[in-house]
């Protein structure tokens, strides 16, 4: 009779434990509150008139000499693939709209680099991005330490550039 006890007051205060805690109010994080102001002020991540991130796939260079293209991410406003290279993944190609971001726009303001007759900057020693159309973003990431500088600018150049400065605003 004791053991039977001990059992339903267990039961008991696991229950009310449980009824309690799933009840209680959860205080908001930094993160909700920074989300909250940022909505509150009219900001949102995508920008209305951004490109959809499907429209970019056909400006992406095609698989070929030993390279694989893998698309990994597409959003409104960005796509995103894996270049792959005997199953290894050597890089990452992206396209972003630049509407999404209005500073990315600055660091090619005062740029002497060109590829494929467009304004080019390199972003640490992983990192070739150039701008296209004013608006346009076109990044190649090394994953992969064999993957050189000259690699990115090579598979830059691969990139539908001139149709994708052609998408309408």
């Amino acid at each position: 009779m004791l053991l039977k006890l001990r059992q339903i007051f267990l039961v008991f205060c696991l229950s009310t434990l449980l009824l309690l805690t799933a009840c209680a109010t959860q205080a908001p994080s930094r993160f909700d509150q920074a989300q909250q102001e940022s909505s509150g002020r009219g900001n949102s991540a995508v920008v209305r008139g951004s490109e959809s991130g499907g429209s970019f796939n056909q400006f992406f260079p095609p698989s070929g000499g030993g390279y694989e293209r893998v698309y990994t991410q597409e959003k409104k406003g960005f796509a995103e693939a894996k270049l792959k290279k005997a199953g290894k993944e050597v890089a990452v190609l992206a396209i972003s709209d630049t509407l999404n971001n209005p500073s990315a726009l600055k660091k090619f303001e005062n740029s002497s680099q060109k590829i494929a007759g467009y304004p080019a900057v390199s972003q640490g020693s992983k990192g070739t991005a150039l701008l296209v159309g004013s608006r346009f973003q076109v990044k190649v990431l090394s994953r992969d330490p064999s993957f050189s500088q000259g690699d990115r600018q090579t598979w830059l150049e691969k990139f539908d550039l001139d149709g994708l400065g052609k998408l309408k605003p």
